[in-house]
């Protein structure tokens, strides 16, 4: 069997680790061998955000790196499309893999359903319900073209059922979620960051980076003044991607944070393990502040992780300066019990090629 595995960004990084050291361990148990390659697209490109994932986490060199990053998304997508259709002409793979919710992803998954060969989702089923971001464009259209849809959570399979995929000709298992294997497996490899200067505890763990709150200057403003008056209390880190600090400082806001050059997967587990609550925009964050047992604030007005809000671990406050500073007051220094297994068990990789090689 071939697979060809489709990622570019920096959470697919992490996910697929996870299934490449399934297929290793599986081609060591089995007589049926299992081909992957990478195909790297770039939309991710700097060192930080790219290249140290592949060495600290040990993922198979891409075959394929493509170098298509930066742009509008439909130039993005397109070129990325035209550059993965080449390479499954070469290659004939009997599997197509995607991630999540990218440009990539989609592209991926177009390459693929106009050569007729299946794509394999992983993460499929997640809904925000918001159709003005990017994500939830690419995910709704890679579930309607795969083949073999594997769920984190009963969340994402009851949103296909409600979209009528049970009566389509196609497969949707509920794996369980393959953030947390990487969160498990990698925890014992975390590392302080170099440039923390803080104490190592007693301080919240900050990320903004989604556009509808960075391209919006009513938001970030907002977003940034309630995070300067929750550093009055509590020491701030924030991992900043330097798109976020220009636009940032084209606001001419001050921003009380300790702040870091983005991190690697490994520091920001450590950040993650030290930290007493999480403030953040971002959707992958939202759960890994559950699989270490901390409260998260999320500054949007909708999240795919609809389960962490059911359960009270995690509390939606959109960019409201007001609602941001109650939230927080209401969570921070409590720590929360993740024993429910929401994500599973932590072998999703495993029951990902398990399937695969029925």
């Amino acid at each position: 069997m071939k697979i060809i595995t489709v990622i570019g960004a920096r959470p697919q990084f992490v996910k697929a680790a996870t299934v490449s050291r399934a297929v290793k361990q599986h081609n060591i148990n089995n007589d049926a061998f299992i081909e992957e390659q990478i195909i790297h697209t770039g939309q991710h490109y700097d060192a930080n955000m790219s290249d140290i994932f592949f060495e600290e986490m040990d993922i198979p060199k891409p075959k394929h790196t493509l170098g298509i990053g930066g742009g509008t998304h439909g130039a993005m997508t397109g070129r990325q499309l035209e550059k993965i259709e080449e390479i499954l002409l070469e290659e004939k793979p009997d599997y197509v893999l995607v991630y999540g919710d990218t440009n990539s992803t989609l592209a991926g998954a177009l390459a693929a359903v106009k050569l007729h060969i299946p794509i394999v989702h992983v993460e499929a089923g997640l809904r925000s319900f918001n159709m003005a971001m990017p994500e939830e464009v690419n995910r709704i259209l890679t579930d309607q073209i795969s083949s073999t849809l594997f769920c984190p959570t009963q969340t994402a399979v009851i949103n296909l059922q409600n979209e009528g995929f049970n009566n389509r000709d196609c497969k949707i298992y509920n794996v369980g979620d393959v953030m947390y294997d990487a969160a498990m497996y990698y925890a014992p490899k975390s590392e302080k960051p170099k440039q923390l200067t803080i104490n190592d505890k007693g301080f919240a763990l900050v990320t903004i980076h989604r556009a509808e709150n960075t391209d919006d200057p009513e938001r970030l403003s907002s977003i940034i003044q309630a995070l300067n008056e929750i550093s009055k209390s509590m020491p701030l880190v924030c991992p900043l991607h330097p798109r976020t600090q220009k636009l940032i400082n084209e606001l001419d806001l001050r921003f009380n944070a300790n702040i870091l050059a983005p991190v690697g997967y490994f520091e920001m587990i450590w950040l993650l393990q030290n930290c007493s609550s999480v403030l953040t925009d971002s959707g992958g964050l939202q759960k890994e502040a559950y699989f270490f047992n901390k409260t998260c604030i999320t500054m949007r007005d909708q999240t795919e992780w609809v389960e962490l809000v059911e359960a009270g671990v995690n509390t939606l406050v959109g960019a409201n300066i007001n609602e941001i500073i109650k939230g927080f007051e209401s969570i921070k220094n409590t720590n929360i019990d993740s024993s429910q297994s929401l994500y599973g068990q932590a072998d999703a990789a495993f029951k990902i090629i398990e399937k695969l090689n029925i």
